[in-house]
């Protein structure tokens, strides 16, 4: 069962680890992203922040998407984590949106972006791919923390 999938450029840190792996009550993490599965620092990086008991597996965004698919993660309380928007879209519109909630809660800030939040950061991509994924159900929401309340995606 997906419990959420959270956009935040930092991927699994302790803000995600700590806070929403609990909060959320899961017991799998699903990095999906492609760059962290060719990197073995990143890879390393991502093992040492995983909570314990809590099983860690990272796919490129083609890989996870296939596994969603086949149902290979359906037996897991499974937190999905991606490091941007775009890998977010790509993997709802690839699961035929077998996904209906995306959490934002970080995203890099570049000179062609709008702050949505104090995290939160979008460029014109961005906004027309939120807004078709609002347009077909998705839940999208900006929350940082659990404790934090949840803000609806208005653009």
């Amino acid at each position: 069962m997906i419990l959420n999938l959270r956009v935040d450029h930092r991927l699994l840190h302790g803000q995600v680890a700590l806070s929403w792996v609990g909060f959320l009550g899961a017991n799998c993490i699903l990095v999906a992203n492609d760059d962290v599965v060719k990197s073995n620092l990143r890879k390393a990086t991502m093992k040492m922040a995983k909570p314990n008991g809590v099983k860690l597996v990272m796919k490129n965004i083609d890989d996870s998407i296939e596994a969603l698919n086949k149902g290979v993660t359906d037996k897991y309380k499974l937190f999905i984590v991606v490091e941007n928007i775009n890998d977010a879209y790509r993997l709802i519109n690839g699961t035929n949106n077998k996904i209906q909630i995306l959490n934002l809660g970080g995203t890099d800030k570049n000179d062609d972006s709008e702050e949505l939040s104090a995290a939160v950061f979008v460029d014109d991509s961005d906004k027309k791919q939120l807004k078709e994924l609002q347009n077909d159900g998705v839940d999208v929401t900006i929350q940082q923390v659990p404790s934090e309340a949840k803000k609806e995606l208005s653009l």
